[in-house]
């Protein structure tokens, strides 16, 4: 880790210096200011343990190369490797505090799938994608369940939401939010022609109730037949729900329970991640770096993922990684290499900032 430590400990003092003498300093921004110097202080002092390890292994290694005794040098080797493991954990620790996850990453999530250009083939593909994030997320021991969807005569859909719950799963699909490309040929085409279509793809972390408040007055709600699979039972009652929130034109369905009222409560928690994202998506545009973090910000129209049939490749254009094994991805949700080359990217990413404006945060 290579930091320019000089200009944090200038910062500390200059923090220092500002909270002793203005007291004119309205609240909020006193309060920052101390969470900032709060912040410095503690990665200070892990550094230093960090340095005093560092200096213990140093003279172990000097006193390992000057001994010829061999019992004296077994015990040496042995407290070397106790100061190496303590260096570890305590640089860990470091590494931890300042870069720590985004604080949404732990969160559960709705993903939201639509087709997009492309006709039958679109919505095709966009069960094909709902299909896939099912299977990853079983894979990855989360509990998974469909909170809408609109199907088409020949089994795609034109979009679904899946609702999938578990510790951690914003922090592995957050980067899923794009437009995902396939190229293949339609069970539709006679002349055996290469198609490509799309179908978009956007991740919402949970909202918490405490999060977004929603005037009901800001609402309209719709209640109607629902439709596709769920049993006979629930064509025959008006259960499902939409919810319109006029004042951003956002819309949300829920037509997975029997019950129309726990329709609208799936709805209206559907609804508070949306608003949610949004405002995590403008605020993450005030800068270069944060829009780079979050996939989407500057269009959801960005092209994410290519997914191409005939040579069985799957490639992520945001980390450059290419698979050959299309067919794995697809039939048994094996997303693993993609989604762990996208969150070692982000995590470089935020450890190429500058050390000063990640301790501000």
């Amino acid at each position: 880790m290579t930091v320019a430590w000089e200009g944090v400990q200038q910062r500390r003092a200059e923090l220092e210096q500002i909270l002793a003498t203005h007291a004119s300093l309205d609240r909020a921004e006193r309060q920052r200011l101390q969470k900032e110097l709060a912040r410095i202080t503690d990665v200070l002092a892990k550094k230093e343990q960090v340095d005093q390890f560092e200096h213990k292994e140093a003279e172990l290694k000097l006193m390992l190369s000057e001994t010829s005794d061999p019992e004296w040098k077994e015990l040496l080797e042995d407290e070397f490797a106790s100061v190496a493991q303590q260096k570890h954990t305590a640089y860990q620790a470091l590494n931890d505090t300042l870069f720590p996850p985004n604080e949404h990453d732990s969160r559960s999530v709705y993903v939201e799938v639509r087709a997009g250009t492309g006709g039958q083939e679109a919505a095709l593909f966009a069960a094909d994608l709902l299909k896939m994030y099912t299977l990853y997320a079983q894979q990855m021991g989360w509990r998974v369940s469909v909170d809408h969807l609109s199907d088409t005569d020949l089994g795609g859909i034109r979009e679904g939401v899946l609702h999938i719950q578990g510790n951690g799963v914003y922090g592995y699909l957050k980067h899923e939010s794009g437009v995902h490309r396939v190229q293949r040929v339609p069970t539709t085409e006679t002349s055996g022609r290469i198609h490509t279509s799309t179908a978009t793809v956007v991740v919402l972390p949970e909202a918490q109730e405490v999060e977004v408040a929603i005037n009901p007055a800001d609402l309209r709600i719709d209640v109607y037949r629902s439709s596709g699979a769920g049993g006979q039972h629930v064509n025959k009652t008006d259960s499902a729900v939409r919810i319109t929130h006029l004042p951003t034109g956002m819309v949300v369905a829920c037509q997975d329970e029997r019950s129309q009222h726990k329709n609208k409560a799936k709805a209206m928690k559907m609804l508070q991640s949306k608003i949610l994202a949004a405002e995590l998506e403008k605020q993450q545009a005030q800068t270069v770096q944060q829009r780079r973090e979050q996939v989407g910000t500057g269009g959801r129209s960005e092209k994410v993922r290519t997914y191409n049939y005939p040579q069985n490749r799957v490639t992520d254009h945001q980390v450059n990684v290419t698979l050959k094994k299309l067919d794995m991805v697809m039939e048994r949700g094996d997303l693993s290499e993609i989604i762990d080359a996208l969150r070692a990217a982000e995590q470089e990413r935020r450890m190429s900032q500058p050390l000063t404006s990640l301790l501000s945060q």
